[in-house]
């Protein structure tokens, strides 16, 4: 999907139930910058062919928003391309870590027979572990040609999230730093990392921007922009508040009953 002139988003690729997670890419006029990989093979074919439609002779450059699977799943696809993956210097996954990736996967499959059969594995099909080749521990610009495009540090999510900011355009890929209509998962930190997030959410919020393709669900435009922006905000202070994430309190309240 075309979200501006220069910024296309790719939704709905496939992951772990009851989410998906998006991708997409900025196309300037000597280089294409690919925004997540998805989390397999084939999401990332599925990305590449839509890159390389948009304007098939720029080089391919792709960057990691952050460290979980589904965001960096398919960089195995792009490095058996001789594509150069950029990302924070704190993704740095194991394959210990990718092995309980699909047993975890595995797991959420409803059929017995089917979880015997170890289906996951046909998910992760041609699936590699490739961790960033280029490590980013400050904002970096990039010149797309016609096109500068800037990577921000938005840690929260993880220490090591990042966002993509095409300014000319207006238009913000947050990864997991913004979700639309999803409940954000704060599972994977504290206080300390949710009061770093939302530094992050007022650093976005001060870019204005016109367009937001989140980590996850739909993409954002005009009004909803401001909407998810304060969503995310409330959902983080009042975790603060309470010391403990969303989810947690929903089990918590579950275990009670």
């Amino acid at each position: 999907m075309r979200i501006s002139d220069r910024c296309y988003a790719v939704t709905g690729l496939a992951c772990i139930p009851p989410w998906s997670v998006n991708a997409g890419f900025v196309v300037g006029e000597q280089a294409t910058l690919i925004v997540d990989t998805g989390a397999n093979a084939l999401a990332a074919a599925t990305i590449h062919g839509y890159a390389l439609a948009a304007r098939p002779g720029n080089r391919l450059a792709v960057v990691d928003t952050e460290p979980h699977f589904d965001h960096i799943g398919g960089n195995g696809f792009f490095r058996a391309k001789g594509i150069e993956v950029y990302g924070h210097a704190g993704v740095r996954r194991t394959p210990a870590e990718f092995d309980a990736e699909i047993a975890e996967f595995n797991s959420a499959i409803l059929n017995a027979a089917r979880r015997e059969r170890v289906e996951a594995k046909v998910f992760y099909a041609g699936t590699s572990l490739v961790n960033p080749t280029q490590a980013l521990d400050a904002d970096t610009r990039m010149d797309l040609g016609g096109c500068e495009v800037e990577i921000l540090l938005t840690p929260g999510h993880t220490p090591a999230n990042i966002s993509v900011w095409v300014p000319d355009d207006g238009v913000l890929f947050s990864g997991d730093c913004l979700v639309n209509r999803y409940l954000p998962n704060l599972d994977c930190g504290g206080v300390d990392d949710w009061m770093a997030w939302l530094a992050s959410i007022d650093r976005i919020a001060r870019l204005a921007p016109k367009v937001v393709m989140p980590g996850h669900g739909p993409v954002a435009f005009g009004d909803d922009v401001t909407q998810i922006i304060d969503t995310m905000r409330k959902t983080l202070e009042h975790s603060v508040t309470v010391g403990r994430s969303p989810s947690a309190v929903a089990a918590l309240t579950t275990e009670t009953l």
